[in-house]
């Protein structure tokens, strides 16, 4: 067993405007060294396509035993067109997929939180997102990304046929939702579950485990059930009815970047994937914007910082601990935008446009 180093971050800033962003996290996570004396052990690697060009494949065994030691992984981005023609399962994104698996990361905690300064950047009127603030809970190790049978297979009359199995267990199910009503209890008490089980049997059992965990552990927490296509819907119509939703892998996925451009920027919004604790109380976990690489912008020193810092700022919280440290980070970051500092993606009239690089040191500016 690989012990965990509980003050180990490994930087992984893979492919297109990753390593752009995580050298802001870097800087950030070395002014808290400096400043505050928390003593983090930083270690960087390659992960994704530019593993795949060097090494051959997108996460090495050399990378991934760094990744089991380590309490935090810091994530940039992986993937783009360069590598469209790979073999299957040697994508970049398989990568993601494994450190996912292989670290039992089974929660993914995605915040949709639209910023006051920034209401304006929503496609959706100022009163539908104004003060919006959604956790959404997606189970990230199971479903119909993991399932199996899997795979491409010859069948008669010169066709294929394509088959992924979408599967759950109960044991799966239950310790996702018990993520998403702890949550829920430190913040407005509410959970919606969603699934599809009006026409699928997984999401019956989804739906029946969900209401026997809240009825025995969890009755105190208003808890509602909706299909997922009518959350869709509902994310658009009344967006501030939700409080934590809990969804499976496939409609987590789908929803969770639905509700991340009711925000105005994929930019700006972080994410957490945490696994399970240990006897000594240290778990795994792996923190990302949810941006993807952006070849078009990759190198023009443009790409919006943000979201990666939010995620330090997360891990800050759910990883170290360091409830007063992640809220000072945060509200440097709102600092920041009151000053009227933004990246292209965000920039609006009267605002100051700045690079990468200067967002991230106007935000270190703002820390105390």
């Amino acid at each position: 067993m690989i012990k965990i180093k509980k003050k180990k971050i490994l930087l992984l800033p893979g492919d297109g405007i990753g390593p752009e962003v995580i050298a802001e996290v870097k800087k950030i996570i070395n002014w808290y060294n400096q400043k505050k004396n928390l003593n983090f052990e930083i270690d960087e690697d390659l992960v994704g396509g530019c593993s795949y060009d060097k090494h051959g494949t997108p996460l090495t065994d050399e990378v991934f035993y760094k990744a089991l030691e380590s309490a935090v992984i810091m994530l940039g981005a992986v993937g783009g067109p360069k590598w469209d023609t790979v073999e299957f399962a040697k994508k970049p994104e398989r990568a993601l997929l494994k450190l996912r698996k292989e670290l039992k990361l089974f929660a993914n905690l995605r915040p949709a939180i639209c910023f006051k300064q920034l209401v304006e950047a929503s496609t959706l009127k100022p009163e539908i997102v104004s003060g919006l603030n959604i956790m959404i809970v997606r189970e990230l190790t199971g479903g119909i990304y993991f399932g199996e049978p899997r795979g491409i297979k010859p069948i008669d009359n010169g066709e294929r046929r394509g088959t992924n199995t979408h599967t759950y267990t109960s044991s799966e199910i239950i310790r996702v939702a018990r993520i998403a009503f702890d949550l829920a209890k430190k913040r407005s008490n509410k959970v919606t579950s969603c699934e599809k089980s009006n026409v699928m049997e997984a999401g019956q059992l989804w739906k029946e485990e969900v209401q026997l965990l809240h009825d025995n552990e969890y009755s105190e927490v208003e808890l509602n059930h909706m299909l997922a296509d009518n959350c869709a819907m509902q994310l658009l119509r009344n967006p501030k009815q939700f409080d934590v939703i809990v969804t499976d892998n496939l409609f987590g996925d789908i929803l969770s970047d639905q509700a991340s451009m009711l925000t105005g920027s994929l930019g700006l919004l972080p994410s957490a994937s945490l696994g399970a604790k240990n006897k000594d109380g240290e778990m795994r976990a792996m923190y990302e914007p949810i941006h993807g690489s952006a070849p078009d912008i990759t190198g023009k020193g443009i790409a919006n910082p943000i979201a990666s810092i939010l995620s330090f700022a997360m891990a800050l919280k759910y990883s170290f601990n360091n409830d007063k440290e992640s809220e000072n980070l945060e509200q440097a970051v709102q600092a920041v935008l009151d000053d009227g500092f933004r990246t292209i993606d965000i920039m609006s009239k009267g605002k100051k446009e700045v690079s990468t690089s200067q967002m991230g040191d106007a935000i270190i500016s703002k820390l105390k």
